[in-house]
């Protein structure tokens, strides 16, 4: 369920980069839930060529997932396939990381990688024929730039910052059809039939694993595809009706492969902003969070520790690389010590190293020691060290717009496991208890606690105020309010320069004198709006992507 504001930030994105009328469609969708093309016509009240131009367009930048759903017909009448369409929330907000996301490509593969992976951002979905191209025209070197662009594209691939695209309208069968095979199939398969439909449809979309990230086999065909097609086809754009993961090419007939930016891999890169401090203070080791910011967090953990615990940890990240299973962040990782020792003598510094100093460091470090001595394996919590990083981010804010004696009071909650009173909360944090009950109270009709009025029976009865923090829900308030302030900072910066349009506009060697103050001042606003941004992001990430 998308908050609110999260759907006024996103049509706002929409509406910025493909216009009004896509910002129409991706309301009604988001707003609405999944869609048919004549439901979607319905409710916008838009003609049906501009609800179907709109959808390709949407669908072409991964904004817009189409699935086949086959339905039972009336008597005597044959299954009907209808086409649904659901908005991918997450890919339309990904739009504001598209920054990041070219500085992690910039600073890791080079410029050449930069140039390829920004026109994947830029078109949405590409074949490698369009990628050829465009390389060719950036760099203007012609057909000798063609070994470049493959070079350049295969690291994107191998680094799995590019992947397929998934199937154009993958088809799902009824579910009293797929209830029926599961419960002949048993009861593990009827747990995982117990998906939402666009689960399904986003599963079955998704390549296979072993198909995801391979090039190798259509490379050389693509290469000479790209000699032969004419310079008139305009990269990035395809016929409206040819949507798919694979395209037809118009020169050969021939079916291409569709690739775009691999969202998945650069969140889970920028997973590191949690503080390294964080991953000492909460007793675990979250590889997935620190594969991105490896040098700063062992450099931080070699401060903080010692130089053995930075060699272990920086042989446990590399470990994480390899790993092929996708992690949940409830589930906790075990890891071989022989795996992690084999690591570690590979590094500088870690030849000299035997497993008890590494099982040392390993308990430095805070990993869960390991039950058993037979296959040792050291286990990582995920779910902790994320729950830690949220509470931290809520009382940063409850004692910015509280105080700090609230903040002293929403500290006592959050470590709390069950409803605490209005006297022992004032007793505990030392405020007086005509104090607390205003903070709580305020607190309370803000969303950030819950409370519960207790009556006791007794020779003379009494009423009781308890107080406490559901998570779940605190998360979801916090996330809405993030939303809200992106949304607003966004809004913000578009209201500066379109005031100084007109500035904008003018060559630079024109602004001197009054308009040069003008224009750096502009600059100076927008500079620290983008960066309050990017890092109100970060934190928006840390609630809703990790």
């Amino acid at each position: 369920m998308v908050s609110p504001h999260g759907i006024k930030l996103a049509v706002y994105l929409i509406s910025s980069y493909f216009g009004d009328l896509n910002a129409k469609v991706c309301d009604c969708l988001l707003r609405r839930g999944t869609q048919t093309l004549y439901q979607v016509v319905s409710s916008t009240e838009l003609s049906r060529t501009n609800v179907k131009n709109c959808l390709l367009v949407l669908i072409h930048h991964n904004c817009v997932q189409a699935f086949a759903l086959r339905q039972q017909g009336g008597f005597g009448e044959e299954p009907k396939v209808i086409t649904q369409y659901m908005a991918l929330f997450d890919n339309i907000i990904h739009k504001l990381r598209f920054p990041k996301f070219i500085e992690i490509v910039s600073e890791e593969m080079g410029k050449e990688c930069e140039e390829i992976f920004e026109g994947l951002l830029q078109h949405g979905r590409l074949s490698l024929t369009e990628i050829i191209e465009r390389y060719k025209e950036a760099s203007k070197q012609g057909d000798s730039s063609a070994d470049a662009a493959r070079d350049s594209f295969n690291s994107l691939v191998n680094a799995r910052f590019v992947e397929r695209c998934p199937a154009p309208d993958p088809l799902l069968e009824p579910p009293a059809a797929e209830e029926t095979a599961a419960k002949k199939r048993g009861a593990k398969s009827a747990k995982i039939q117990a998906q939402t439909m666009e689960q399904q449809a986003l599963a079955a979309a998704a390549p296979m694993e072993s198909m995801r990230f391979l090039v190798e086999d259509i490379w050389n065909d693509s290469v000479e595809r790209a000699d032969k097609r004419t310079t008139d086809v305009k990269c990035g754009m395809k016929k409206q009706g040819d949507l798919e993961s694979n395209t037809k090419d118009p020169a050969t007939g021939e079916t291409e492969v569709l690739w775009r930016a691999n969202f998945e891999e650069f969140i889970r890169r920028l997973r590191h902003k949690i503080p390294p401090l964080e991953l000492v203070n909460c007793l675990v080791i979250d590889v997935t969070l620190l594969r991105s910011c490896k040098k700063a967090c062992v450099a931080n953990v070699k401060v903080r520790v010692n130089n053995d615990a930075a060699i272990v940890l920086a042989a446990t990240l590399e470990l994480s690389r390899h790993s092929e299973t996708k992690l949940r962040i409830d589930n906790s990782v075990p890891q071989s010590i022989n795996a992690i020792y084999d690591e570690v003598i590979k590094r500088e510094g870690g030849l000299g190293m035997d497993l008890e100093r590494i099982r040392a460091s390993l308990d430095d470090l805070g990993c869960e020691a390991p039950l058993m001595e037979i296959d040792e394996t050291y286990s990582v919590d995920l779910k902790n060290i994320i729950e830690q990083a949220r509470i931290e981010e809520v009382e940063s804010i409850v004692l910015k717009r509280y105080g700090r004696e609230a903040y002293r009071m929403f500290r006592l909650l959050s470590k709390a496991d069950r409803l605490v009173e209005t006297d022992k909360i004032s007793d505990t944090t030392f405020v007086e208890k005509k104090d607390a009950v205003k903070i709580l109270f305020k607190l309370w009709k803000d969303d950030y606690l819950e409370m519960k009025k207790v009556i006791a029976r007794a020779a003379k009865q009494s009423e009781f105020i308890l107080w406490k923090i559901n998570k779940q829900s605190l998360w979801e308030h916090i996330l809405d309010e993030m939303y809200h302030a992106a949304l607003n900072l966004r809004l913000r910066i578009t209201h500066e320069k379109e005031q100084e349009k007109e500035i904008l506009q003018m060559p630079k060697d024109k602004l001197v004198g009054e308009l040069g103050n003008k224009y750096m001042r502009l600059r100076k606003v927008c500079i620290v709006l983008e960066s309050s941004l990017m890092n109100l992001d970060d934190s928006l990430m840390r609630f809703h992507d990790f």
